[in-house]
Order: structure tokens, then C-alpha cells, then sequence
């Protein structure tokens, strides 16, 4: 991903951030974590609160480690998402974005064996132009769309609805105590994205 598709991402994910920053239940309870992955896979921002969260450039270029993203993923839902114990109430599930316009370069299964371990939340994948392997996204969840159109109108739709899925996942936590785990249960995606599972 390169030239209008990264820009429209950098824009969406600030665009994400203001938005969040005006619901009273997000910026109370969500918390947000970008990993990038090109020929490595890279926290570029550590699990922050909404509040502390500061955008820093995404750059993207060369081959899809997947598997690496995979891989790093499920290392930081284990270290960073706080479990639930007798002496202290923990964070909800995670809800994770796969947003990827490629093929994995690398192997995606150890890594995935990791998150399938490692992750009790819900994943949504995203094929996101037409050289995105959505086949292997639905083998790493249940709950993929596509985005056959990866231009920034495309891009600006796919993170308005990420955001307006987050601000549901907060509220719905917040007042029932209930978590989402599956697609069916976020706000129905824009035209431009497809439910493909």
C-alpha cells in the first residue's frame, strides 16, 4: 500500500481518533493499538488510551508479513490487554482490524496458531483492493470484509465504520456488560465494503 490508499489510512485513523474523543463511553473504555507489517511487523503505537493517544506516521512498502503481524499481535494481547482476576477487574476483549491489500510473503500459520491462543476477542478482517487475498482472512476469522475499491473515498468509509463499530462495542459494554463477537453485531458496513463470511 502506497501514494492515496496510505494517506487515506493515516487520515482515517485520526479521523477515528477525533471521532472517539467526542463519545463520553469510548474515551472512557477504549483503548487503541496500531501494528503495521510490510517485509517486518511493527507496534508503532503500544495499547494507549484515547486521551494519551498521539499519531505518529504509518509507512507502508515492500512484501506482507503477515504471519509476523500475526505473530506480534497475539505477543501483545498477552502482555498488554489485562486479564481479569480476583484482585482486579480486567479490559474487555480486544476488537482487532486486519486491514491488509495483499498476499501474505511469509508463513501466516505459526503466527496465527498464536493468536488463536492468545486472542478472545473478535477479529474483522479487511481485503482491502483486488490484490488482497480475502481466502486467507477468513481462515484466520469468521468475519471478513472486502473493500474492492481501496481508494481514500474507500478508505475514509472503511474507518468511519471501524470507528462507529468501536463507539457501539463501547456503549454496548458499558450499559450491558455484554461484549460483541460477531459482525452481525457492529454497525451494518457502508456500500463500499462487502461481507464476504
Amino acid at each position: 500500500m502506497s501514494g492515496e490508499p496510505i494517506e487515506a489510512v493515516k487520515n482515517g485513523v485520526q479521523m477515528m481518533i477525533h471521532s472517539l474523543r467526542q463519545n463520553p463511553q469510548a474515551i472512557e473504555t477504549a483503548y487503541v493499538s496500531i501494528i503495521t507489517f510490510n517485509s517486518s511487523a511493527q507496534q508503532i503505537i503500544p495499547l494507549t488510551d484515547l486521551a494519551s493517544f498521539q499519531m505518529v506516521d504509518i509507512k507502508a512498502s515492500g512484501v506482507t508479513a503477515m504471519g509476523a503481524a500475526l505473530q506480534l499481535l497475539a505477543d501483545k494481547l498477552q502482555t498488554e490487554v489485562i486479564k481479569t482476576s480476583p484482585e482486579q477487574k480486567g479490559d474487555w476483549k480486544p476488537l482487532v482490524f486486519i486491514m491488509t491489500d495483499g498476499i501474505p510473503t511469509d508463513d501466516w500459520k505459526p503466527g496465527y496458531s498464536k493468536l488463536k491462543i492468545a486472542n478472545k476477542g473478535l477479529i474483522v478482517g479487511c481485503a482491502a483492493g483486488s490484490s488482497a487475498d480475502d481466502a486467507v482472512l477468513k481462515q484466520i476469522t469468521n468475519s471478513v470484509v472486502r473493500l474492492d475499491n481501496a481508494d481514500a473515498e474507500g478508505i475514509s468509509r472503511f474507518f468511519q465504520w471501524v470507528t462507529a463499530s468501536i463507539s457501539t462495542t463501547s456503549t454496548k459494554v458499558e450499559e450491558s456488560g455484554k461484549e460483541v463477537s460477531g459482525l452481525e453485531q457492529l454497525p451494518p458496513p457502508p456500500s463500499e465494503l462487502v461481507i464476504i463470511s
